[in-house]
């Protein structure tokens, strides 16, 4: 079974690709779609929504999880991820997937064991539970691969 997770975020949208293999997780890809500060809105959602597109078109997941939105502060910010989220709802719906949503205090518990972790250590644990070889090199990778591990620890028993 392969899971994708998106950290969604307007310049910097972060996916990882995670599978159930011989009763272990294991990272199948993970990367961030960026867009440029000077790209118009409709060019970046497009991009998204393709980059997005092209990845489930490749590796075939079976479902979609993307980390809910938490902002205190920029409600812009939150307006714009908001949109976001829109996007890779269509896009999954488009295709057919079933797309779930959690908390980013349900993703550290799952991943760190508690809901106030720091990126840090969110990093460094999707490492330790991936087996990869460093921690990924930016927190919206990172961020992306857990969201897929909660899913897998909330869902599944492997």
């Amino acid at each position: 079974m392969v899971i994708i997770g998106i950290d969604p975020g307007l310049n910097h949208t972060g996916y990882g690709l995670i599978e159930i293999q011989n009763n272990r997780i294991k990272a199948v890809d993970y990367g961030c779609i960026t867009n440029s500060k000077t790209d118009h809105f409709t060019d970046k959602i497009k991009n998204i929504h393709n980059e997005i597109n092209g990845l489930i078109k490749k590796y075939s997941p079976h479902e979609l999880v993307i980390e809910e939105i938490f902002f205190s502060r920029n409600t812009r910010s939150a307006i714009d991820v908001g949109k976001v989220c829109g996007a890779v709802a269509l896009t999954a719906t488009l295709v057919g997937l079933n797309m779930f949503v959690y908390t980013p205090l349900q993703v550290k518990q799952a991943v760190v064991g508690y809901g106030r972790a720091t990126k840090n250590q969110v990093q460094i644990m999707v490492k330790v539970l991936l087996n990869l070889p460093s921690i990924p090199h930016s927190d919206h990778e990172a961020d992306a691969l857990a969201v897929a591990i909660c899913h897998i620890h909330s869902k599944y028993s492997y």
